[in-house]
């Protein structure tokens, strides 16, 4: 995938000479909305589940500006273009109908797509025999919804949102608590079909948030959903098209390592909760420093391993702005590497975003070698997920960074990996 990475990177020129128009009256919706011929449940927040759903992705806020108004969500989207979808099935749990169901973003509402039986269901697509009691979730991508404005690199962010909403369903998991287990490996081309994508939009990952019913054998459902429309408008970008095709092949994941150690956090229920609702995408910062104790919080959260089919290997880069009682300098996976005040260089190479990168207290790089594309980019969503609940927990600003000049970060940390995401923290 190196030739897809390289095809779509950023430098100091291209950046001015590659200039983006864009169509303002082909901007695709960022809602997709079964038709009400569909039956829908409205989300009840006295209701334990229900809670625990729009915790993962519901509407947060409401803002006005003169073209028009625009909703926050509990997870973050580059330009806020959201063109990840959650789906997922239910079995056995209380208060929700056993079924496929697709999290209606709009209305706060779960619509039904298909019932399962006790002897079929989604199960044997993300890889399981035996039935699954509790939840088994599905992140498609709507790939316009990002490429209208990023045009080919827009298949780098919905990667990168999916990782979040990963993230987001991770956070949400703990308010209840469950373990979460990625599935990288599904059967992207029998779902994609099943679910009249016509190749507008594609499955990329799974996670099971259930528990195997003994001696309940499943075998796989078969239906044929029609083609719901979610972006309004669509232009085909084949580029991207042949990324996503490439990065499916399921011979990818013969080299894969799973994961098989849970994550350990440390996050009180009440106050993770409102962390959650009260997320915010931090859009400068003001150079205020934070301590050692706060740091070391945060890196331990990010580095807590992930239950995954694929686990790849994630470099994570720290460039240290102000952290009160630790030196100035670039670290590496909690080793220090070089001293110096790389703050300003660290603005310069997030695509000179200096209120973030510059005035921030720590400034993170995630780079990787690894080949599983998909699964290697959403973990990173998934780091930078982590990243925003432990810094906003205890009280610190984040802000991901999805553009930075590839070559030149490079140069910086010394390694000729892919650059995959750059996040920011501080006061």
């Amino acid at each position: 995938m190196f030739w897809y990475h390289n095809m779509t990177k950023h430098s100091y020129n291209s950046v001015r000479t590659n200039s983006n128009q864009l169509s303002w009256e082909d901007q695709p919706s960022t809602y997709k909305n079964y038709p009400d011929s569909y039956k829908k449940y409205k989300l009840d927040m006295d209701k334990t589940e229900d809670n625990f759903l729009y915790h993962i992705a519901g509407l947060t806020a409401k803002k006005s500006y003169p073209s028009g108004e625009y909703y926050l969500r509990i997870n973050p989207s580059a330009g806020a273009l959201y063109p990840n979808e959650l789906y997922f099935q239910v079995r056995g749990v209380e208060g929700i109908d056993d079924g496929v169901y697709h999290y209606e973003v709009s209305s706060s509402s779960l619509t039904l797509l298909q019932s399962i039986s006790d002897s079929e269901g989604l199960e044997p697509y993300l890889g399981y025999k035996s039935a699954m009691k509790g939840y088994l979730f599905l992140v498609s991508a709507i790939y316009y919804r990002s490429s209208w404005k990023y045009k080919n690199r827009a298949f780098r962010y919905c990667l990168l949102d999916a990782g979040h909403l990963l993230g987001s369903i991770e956070a949400s998991a703990l308010l209840k608590p469950h373990a979460l287990q990625i599935v990288y490996n599904i059967d992207r081309e029998k779902l994609n079909r099943m679910f009249g994508f016509e190749e507008r939009e594609w499955f990329l990952a799974g996670c099971s948030m259930a528990v195997p019913v003994r001696g309940q054998e499943v075998s796989a459902i078969e239906f044929e959903l029609p083609y719901i429309d979610g972006s309004r408008t669509f232009e085909k970008n084949p580029l991207i098209e042949e990324a996503y095709h490439e990065t499916m092949k399921i011979i990818q994941f013969k080299s894969c390592k799973r994961e098989v150690k849970a994550p350990k956090f440390t996050y009180s229920t009440e106050k993770l909760q409102e962390t959650i609702f009260t997320r915010r995408s931090q859009r400068g910062f003001q150079e205020g420093a934070i301590t050692k104790g706060q740091f070391n919080y945060i890196m331990e959260a990010i580095h807590q391993p992930i239950l995954s089919d694929c686990d790849e290997e994630v470099s994570v880069y720290v460039v240290l702005n102000r952290v009160l009682d630790m030196p100035l300098g670039l670290y590496k996976n909690g080793e220090y590497l070089k001293y110096g005040d790389f703050g300003h260089h660290a603005g310069y190479l997030s695509l000179e975003q200096y209120s973030l990168s510059a005035q921030g207290a720590v400034v993170f790089f995630l780079t990787s070698k690894a080949k599983n594309y998909q699964a290697l980019y959403q973990k990173a969503g998934i780091i930078g997920h982590r990243l925003y609940i432990a810094s906003l927990y205890l009280g610190i600003g984040c802000s991901g960074i999805g553009a930075y000049y590839d070559d030149e970060v490079n140069a910086f940390v010394e390694n000729d990996e892919m650059v995959l995401y750059a996040l920011a923290i501080g006061k």
